[in-house]
């Protein structure tokens, strides 16, 4: 996916918005992220090799600001000409010219386009207002549309004590100094928790593994023979795990959807929560170890 446009002028930063946007949110095997940007020839050997690619820009046709346009770019016509080209005015069309200039019969031939209308473009300015929820609209999209499958893959289980167990292999895997640092961010449609609701939006825990002794960090400790691990991370969450007072939110304990994102090297947990109904304890005081 190739984000085009300039960073610095307004709603014209949409397509590099885009790309750390997605960043942020994890990028699985198979999916290679390029902010067209800042790349510039490089956006052309981004796309060698790959079997689809989808370039995103700003466009201004006059229609209302944020209104999105998808083109088959087997269907647009000329490629304008690379003469006087810089990043400055790069855009989607050019990382198409480009891509057929420097790859010949390498260059990707599943190409599609994804625009959104631009509302302002005065430099130093941020997205306008009409254009900055559109970001979040696209990643959805892409995330679901063009994305590979997700493996069925590994789980790991929140208990109602705020505690996250790993087995032995996965704490040895990926984090070997059994140390690590924890946030909470927030998720995408794609990011649903085993026995999540289809389509929506779960909140994220992201686990950074820290090398060497020094670095301090949350530790996993040893819960039993066979190795396995167990790291208290109540007070990290922000919210009460099984039960809190009425109107709070709350963590479901149970088992978990871990995913391993490589580029950035953070293991991604997607959680499930909801608005508690009722009163009860909760682990958010918590500050013993995990059981």
């Amino acid at each position: 996916m190739v984000g085009c446009g300039n960073i610095l002028r307004g709603d014209d930063a949409f397509g590099p918005v885009l790309v750390r946007t997605l960043y942020e949110r994890g990028v699985p095997e198979g999916v290679r992220l390029v902010d067209g940007g800042t790349a510039g020839m490089d956006v052309a050997f981004g796309m060698r090799g790959a079997a689809r690619v989808v370039l995103v820009d700003a466009c201004a046709t006059g229609a209302e600001p944020g209104t999105l346009y998808r083109l088959p770019a087997s269907e647009l016509g000329e490629t304008p000409p690379l003469a006087g080209l810089h990043s400055h005015n790069f855009r989607w069309d050019h990382a198409l010219a480009l891509s057929s200039w420097l790859l010949g019969p390498h260059a990707p031939t599943d190409v599609t386009v994804l625009l959104c209308e631009a509302g302002a473009l005065e430099p130093g300015q941020p997205l306008s207002e009409k254009v900055q929820p559109q970001v979040a609209v696209l990643a959805d999209l892409l995330e679901r549309e063009f994305y590979p499958a997700r493996p069925a893959g590994e789980t790991v289980t929140l208990t109602a004590g705020g505690s996250l167990h790993l087995s032995a292999a996965q704490a040895e895997r990926w984090f070997p100094e059994s140390a690590l640092v924890a946030r909470v961010v927030e998720g995408s449609a794609s990011d649903s928790g085993a026995g999540g609701d289809a389509g929506a939006a779960h909140p994220v825990l992201e686990l950074l593994p820290l090398v060497g002794p020094g670095n301090g960090g949350l530790v996993l400790k040893q819960r039993n023979a066979a190795g396995d691990r167990a790291v208290l991370l109540s007070e990290v969450l922000g919210f009460s795990v099984g039960s809190s007072p009425v109107g709070r939110t709350v963590a479901e304990p149970g088992t978990l959807d871990a995913d391993w994102d490589e580029g950035r090297g953070v293991l991604r947990v997607a959680l499930r929560t909801h608005e508690s109904d009722h009163g009860g304890g909760g682990a958010g005081g918590e500050h013993g170890g995990g059981g």
